[in-house]
């Protein structure tokens, strides 16, 4: 099974830029994306869809923020858009897909960047999350999360980590609730399960600089449940080709998708 994430920054602008062809020479098998910046009419429209995949969206109440997508080949048994609450539901930041025994969810989290406003509905948005997955770990099912965190997690995970301690993104706070996740709660990053190198990032600034001397972060994850562990084969964080600022994220896994 061949899992893709990737952070479109808006939909039609990625799909101008050529992300639909690269997706059909892919091969994957579910396709999540985050901030697709569209309605959820506006995923319905045909200039969206991908031929061979069923397609489902979840939105946000202001147009033309936040939105995140699945595509999948194989027709799920359920779709889920809440999380029960406010800081997912209300800006479309959550959509589950339910197969035979494993959930693959796409989720998009606030960066934090934009104003103060922001970066303390992201703590919201942790503290939220943070709960909901405690409770999810004890079901009898696993998950793969395709979250667009903006969180580093680790000095691999960005360049001149030294210089960026203070920064949004590599926050201590930011940090230490990422070792919950991954440590306490045992989560997997499923990149660090078949690849401990440095300098692999997901995102970069909007900028001539940032990308000649790759100047990047990780920002993209899939995060699994332990079950899904032994499963990862092999994953790639692609720096070319882009189609946002956000590279795409696929994973293979020693698992048959079924419903």
């Amino acid at each position: 099974m061949r899992v893709i994430s990737v952070n479109v920054n808006g939909i039609h602008s990625a799909i101008e830029q050529g992300l639909f062809d690269w997706l059909h020479t892919q091969n994957a098998d579910v396709i999540c994306l985050q901030d697709t910046r569209a309605s959820a009419y506006e995923m319905e429209a045909d200039d969206v869809q991908l031929q061979g995949y069923f397609c489902y969206a979840c939105d946000a109440d202001q147009p033309k923020q936040g939105g995140v997508a699945i595509y999948t080949r194989l027709q799920p048994k359920a779709i889920i858009t809440s999380l029960g609450f406010e800081t997912a539901d209300r800006y479309g930041r959550y959509i589950q897909a339910d197969f035979d025994k494993v959930s693959i969810a796409s989720v998009l989290m606030p960066s934090g960047h934009a104003s103060d406003d922001d970066l303390n509905q992201k703590f919201k948005f942790m503290d939220d999350f943070a709960r909901y997955l405690d409770k999810q770990r004890r079901k009898r099912r696993d998950y793969i999360y395709c979250a667009s965190m903006f969180i580093a997690h680790n000095k691999l995970d960005v360049k001149h980590w030294r210089d960026c301690q203070q920064e949004t993104g590599f926050s201590s706070p930011e940090r230490a609730w990422m070792d919950e996740l991954i440590g306490t709660m045992g989560y997997v990053d499923a990149l660090r399960e078949v690849n401990r190198e440095g300098e692999i990032y997901s995102w970069w600034a909007d900028s001539e600089q940032a990308e000649l001397l790759n100047l990047g972060w990780r920002f993209d994850y899939q995060l699994l449940t332990q079950g899904m562990r032994r499963t990862v084969r092999s994953a790639k964080l692609s720096r070319q080709p882009r189609f946002s600022q956000h590279a795409p994220f696929s994973v293979d896994y020693d698992w048959v998708l079924s419903v």
